[in-house]
């Protein structure tokens, strides 16, 4: 059912030109014509390949979330699915719904058909990188069903990974946006966050660090940045042309 994807970037109103300057050098695209009824939406246009990143101008502090592309005639059926397994429908907008998942994960569910995944792209020294990932950060309390619930609405397996707190969804290959389910320790409310592939993380690190982004920590095999808005986003190792991990 789902035909393609896309990492929103939300974040603040207030720097929503800076993020967006910053997130289209990353990932070497070019920032569209404000769209929205309040021009909060903006796609990410890439030089080669079909756009799957876009960004909002939101109230609250950001973050990101998912959109799955569905054909016009399968969104009224996909809506339906989601609420069966227990999603909240909190608008619809025709061509577009914005749903929470029962952990309280946001994502929409929209209309669309990309066909070719846009390739890496080489920072200054080199290193290919490729925005690809979003990872959907969930209460330790609701991880379980909230697992449930994302592999039954997209119909992918799940797969293990190194690492017990994290499950990966088996996106067929043809979509650009891998979706990774972290399990939090605390109960904090769900969020989102995107993951950048890297053939070199030191290397795209430096370089996300020379256009205003710092380091706030490292992980297993990945880095966890900040960029200039404060937007928390994680470099990582992950081969950017077929995002396996090493």
């Amino acid at each position: 059912m789902i035909r393609w994807n896309w990492a929103f970037i939300d974040r603040p109103a207030e720097v929503f030109d800076e993020a967006c300057a910053f997130w289209a050098t990353a990932s070497g695209t070019i920032v569209s014509e404000r769209g929205g009824d309040n021009g909060e939406f903006a796609t990410l246009e890439p030089a080669r390949g079909d756009a799957c990143l876009r960004a909002q101008a939101v109230g609250g502090p950001g973050g990101a979330h998912l959109d799955l592309d569905v054909a016009e005639a399968d969104l009224d059926a996909a809506r339906q699915l989601a609420r069966k397994l227990g999603a909240e429908l909190l608008a619809d907008h025709g061509y577009w719904s914005l749903v929470r998942s029962p952990g309280g994960v946001l994502f929409c569910l929209t209309t669309g058909d990309g066909r070719e995944i846009p390739p890496p792209i080489p920072g200054p020294r080199g290193a290919l990188s490729r925005v690809d990932q979003v990872t959907l950060d969930i209460p330790g309390s609701r991880y379980d069903d909230e697992v449930r619930f994302w592999s039954e609405l997209t119909g992918w397996e799940l797969r293990e990974t190194m690492r017990p707190e994290f499950l990966r969804l088996g996106v067929p290959d043809e979509l650009p946006i891998r979706i990774l389910l972290q399990r939090l320790d605390d109960d904090r409310p769900a969020a989102g966050h995107v993951d950048i592939a890297c053939s070199d993380v030191e290397a795209v690190a430096a370089w996300h660090e020379s256009l205003g982004a710092r380091r706030r920590g490292p992980g297993g095999h990945w880095l966890v940045m900040t960029d200039p808005t404060g937007g928390v986003y994680c470099l990582t190792s992950r081969d950017p042309i077929t995002g396996k991990v090493p």
